[in-house]
């Protein structure tokens, strides 16, 4: 049987990323998210993982008393300060949360990190945390990955940053599609009829809305933790 890997989540939402990364078979020893909608609905489906509130104190958090080794440090850090959808102040923008999520991994030091944001994200911050990620003794490998290569019925394409620990075993630079060339297929899937439904029986719930909007995949992300972990059985 493989080893299992432990993994904290950052900024967790209500957990698509750690849910796709569980049916892979990774192991959520520990949440940060910020929300308090969000933090309610990963205790409902997690209640044994203990959950933090504030990326900023999570160190301190993590360490004040004994946790299990963690492997890798995920998370879909706030797309804000790149999205096409905003003014893009990007390192300028106060919700700018790399830095904090670089902590951790500085602190912590995974095997495996696993980061993810918007499209946008490539052509200005991408480069701020490949620098970190190199510096704190990583080789990082960014791409994008689709729900719609999951089957799902719409392209939602998003950039994921994948990086091991120098010397846990051969680079991995085909990771994933490469972000730099990549196209966004959209014009091969019609819109989605019906997509309303999605947030049926959630009347006046902006929350709840909000939160499934910024959720990743959970099919995306167990096909990233599969990545890694037939990475992580061939060193």
């Amino acid at each position: 049987m493989s080893e299992s890997l432990n993994v904290l989540e950052l900024f967790a939402g209500i957990g698509g990323l750690s849910l796709g990364l569980q049916r892979a078979g990774m192991r959520i020893v520990g949440h940060v998210e910020i929300n308090p909608f969000c933090r309610a609905v990963l205790h409902k489906h997690w209640p044994e993982v203990p959950c933090h509130d504030d990326v900023r104190t999570a160190i301190t958090w993590w360490r004040s008393t004994d946790r299990p080794r963690v492997d890798v440090v995920a998370g879909g850090y706030p797309c804000q300060p790149e999205s096409l959808a905003g003014p893009r102040r990007g390192t300028d923008d106060e919700r700018w949360l790399w830095p904090e999520m670089a902590r951790v991994i500085h602190a912590i030091r995974p095997r495996y990190v696993i980061g993810e944001n918007v499209l946008g994200h490539r052509t200005r911050g991408l480069r701020f945390v490949l620098r970190d990620l190199e510096r704190l003794g990583y080789t990082p490998t960014p791409g994008v990955v689709r729900a719609c290569e999951m089957d799902a019925p719409h392209p939602r394409p998003r950039l994921f940053v994948l990086a091991h620990a120098n010397g846990q075993g051969r680079p991995a630079r085909r990771w994933l599609e490469p972000a730099w060339t990549a196209p966004v297929r959209a014009s091969r899937w019609p819109t989605e009829p019906r997509v309303g439904r999605v947030v049926d029986g959630l009347p006046g719930r902006v929350d709840r809305v909000t939160a499934l909007g910024n959720a990743v995949v959970p099919a995306v992300a167990e096909r990233i933790g599969r990545i890694i972990l037939n990475h992580h059985e061939s060193r």
